[in-house]
């Protein structure tokens, strides 16, 4: 992957490429930053970067054997540790390798949603197991192809167990020579402190709006350059966002069906003493637990309803500017914002991120989720 190839990013470009030819390759560095800004991207052209031997100032040649090869993501110095389902076809990375190569070279713009989509496996939580510490260990123990880097790229860095990070604090700390790890986050708060503390922290920024909406553009021409404009503002910096706004996939849609069937319930229930909606939030909080959702998609819904939470809130200040909602959220939000205020924006923020907690630590959907129903019950109410 070449620099170019990444959208926006041009202070990290040059960050990257001053470095390597100065000389300065700190052997473990922490690519952070929200999702879709261009992570996985960045540490891909670095790496193509740091091993071709024709590289200009600006960006890694493209057409050396070793570009090719990277092109491809099959140089032999390139490795990658990832989350996995462990015993759906094997218990390491290797097992899943040619799914994810796959992944990349479609573009990498991806989160876990989209892995877990392509993996077929939605309903179970994937992990970097402490297996996979001692595949690491012995890929970078080999000797390297060439007389370049071998490189490790940990992609979703965070959901290393704690004893795969354990076995791999030693290699990080005295690495073989001319050993490059890249590890890829967006939640850094996550991670092992002694990992971090053994790592060189590159803070990738969010995309700018102008740079999101030239890239909507290019990409989708069918857009249009207004829509593309709209869609960069409620994207927040995030590309990923903005395709997927672009897509409007079912699943976004159906997300904001859930949240809406959710406060219009509890309202009725509590302001009306309509026990039919209470009905309905009873099947609405089956359906949320039934196990094919999967308990990623459940806290990517409880991190939706959080944000649309904050959105009708700041909405009430009437500043179009600091809302980034679809036409058909802003549609909901007149009606509903009022009921978004100061005596419960924050105990809503808290019920909701206890359940997005209860969930991550496998808590019993149906009871979370009926439960969340109660409390917003009490509390949507102007």
């Amino acid at each position: 992957m070449l620099f170019r190839e990444i959208i926006g990013q041009e202070d990290v470009k040059r960050q990257l490429r001053q470095g390597v030819r100065e000389g300065r390759i700190a052997h473990a560095q922490l690519l952070t930053g929200q999702m879709g800004v261009g992570k996985l991207g960045l540490a891909l052209a670095y790496a193509q970067y740091v091993n071709c031997p024709h590289r200009t100032e600006e960006d890694a040649c493209g057409q050396c054997p070793s570009c090719l090869q990277y092109q491809k993501l099959q140089h032999p110095d390139l490795h990658f540790a990832f989350p996995i389902v462990k015993g759906d076809r094997g218990d390491v990375c290797d097992d899943y390798l040619d799914t994810f190569r796959s992944m990349v070279l479609d573009g990498p713009y991806f989160n876990m949603d989209d892995w877990y989509s392509r993996l077929g496996s939605e309903t179970k939580q994937a992990m970097i197991y402490e297996k996979e510490s001692g595949e690491i260990l012995r890929k970078l123990s080999l000797k390297s192809f060439g007389d370049g880097y071998k490189i490790m790229v940990i992609w979703q860095a965070e959901k290393m167990n704690v004893s795969c990070a354990n076995k791999l604090l030693k290699l990080l700390e005295e690495p073989p020579h001319k050993t490059l790890f890249l590890l890829v986050t967006e939640h850094p708060e996550q991670m092992l402190a002694t990992i971090l503390s053994r790592t060189q922290e590159i803070r990738i920024p969010r995309l700018s709006e102008e740079t999101i909406s030239s890239a909507l553009v290019t990409q989708r021409p069918e857009i249009g350059e207004q829509s593309a404009r709209d869609l960069a503002h409620i994207a927040n910096g995030s590309f990923l966002a903005a395709l997927k706004l672009a897509d409007m996939s079912d699943e976004n849609q159906g997300y904001f069906d859930d949240f809406v069937a959710l406060m219009r319930n509890a309202w009725l229930v509590g302001q009306k003493k309509d026990y039919a909606a209470l009905l309905e939030l009873k099947k609405w909080s089956l359906s949320m637990a039934d196990a094919k959702e999967g308990r990623e998609k459940q806290k990517a819904f409880l991190q939706y309803v959080q944000k649309q939470i904050r959105e009708n809130y700041i909405y009430n200040y009437h500043c179009p500017d600091m809302n980034y909602q679809t036409e058909a959220e802003r549609q909901f939000s007149s009606k509903f914002a009022p009921f978004i205020h100061e005596g419960n924006v924050e105990r809503m923020m808290e019920e909701l991120g206890k359940a997005e907690q209860q969930i991550s630590q496998n808590g019993n959907a149906k009871i979370i989720f009926f439960d969340l129903c109660l409390q917003m019950i009490v509390m949507v109410k102007k």
